[in-house]
């Protein structure tokens, strides 16, 4: 493929996929927003969930289909059907959730508070249940509901995307949760090699394309007795397991 071409089509690809998702979430919204008042609880939660799960799984097709991502996502998929879990994944991208949302029907995202207002997303998280973060007793109560109700968390222990090698500071939050619900923290092992949509990064810069993307399962942390210990072995955790993550090289870099 002659340069100047495969630079337009890397465009093409980028923007396509953006504007894709864009349009994913806002249609959804118009339909999840009357949704969230008309139904129950109980349905609205389920539906909302299989629906972003669907949504997501179409982009992320998407982005195999024109090359702009080498995904490897299978790992995630062996949650399918398991009891509830923590799941605390490292967060190099602002990608990271969605891919993550499109291989599990049953995910309780905790996500900012101010996308809970978000005319993309803010109506479907809310028929979906998701929790928000501005309050962090209430934000644990909910969540611990959640897992109690047999859904699978998801948060990021580091709280915003990762802007050090090979991760940032941990919240407690992850440990907390895990021991009031008494469920375990399963890890995930996020690999990228490209800096796009991390912290800083540009929509308008475009990134080398294929990105190569690839999510694992790592350790999995029974339910703790002392959270503040438990954060502390978590940290040292990513650190042991990410140091020779492909993102390392351009986040020392960063």
């Amino acid at each position: 493929m002659a340069r100047p071409f495969k630079i337009l089509y890397e465009y093409f690809a980028l923007y396509c996929s953006l504007s894709l998702l864009a349009l994913l979430c806002l249609t959804w919204s118009v339909f999840a927003l009357p949704l969230y008042v008309l139904l129950p609880a109980r349905p609205g939660t389920a539906l909302g969930r299989f629906v972003i799960m669907a949504g997501f799984r179409f982009y992320a097709w998407s982005l195999s289909v024109t090359r702009a991502y080498r995904l490897d996502m299978r790992d995630i998929d062996r949650l399918r059907g398991g009891p509830p879990v923590v799941l605390a994944p490292n967060h190099p991208s602002l990608i990271d959730a969605v891919l993550i949302l499109a291989h599990h029907p049953n995910v309780a995202c905790v996500m900012k508070s101010e996308l809970m207002n978000n005319a993309f997303l803010g109506s479907g998280a809310r028929l979906a249940r998701f929790v928000g973060n501005d309050s962090p007793r209430q934000m644990i109560k909910e969540s611990v509901a959640h897992l109690r109700r047999g859904s699978v968390l998801l948060l990021f222990p580091e709280g915003t995307r990762t802007k050090r090698s090979p991760i940032n500071a941990l919240t407690g939050s992850v440990g907390l949760i895990a021991k009031y619900a008494h469920v375990p923290v399963q890890t995930l092992l996020i690999e990228t090699d490209s800096p796009f949509l991390s912290k800083g990064w540009s929509l308008f810069r475009r990134p080398p394309l294929p990105i190569t993307y690839r999510v694992r399962l790592g350790e999995r942390f029974e339910a703790p007795v002392d959270a503040a210990l438990f954060t502390a072995e978590l940290e040292r955790y990513f650190r042991l397991a990410l140091a020779k993550a492909p993102q390392s090289r351009w986040l020392a870099s960063s």
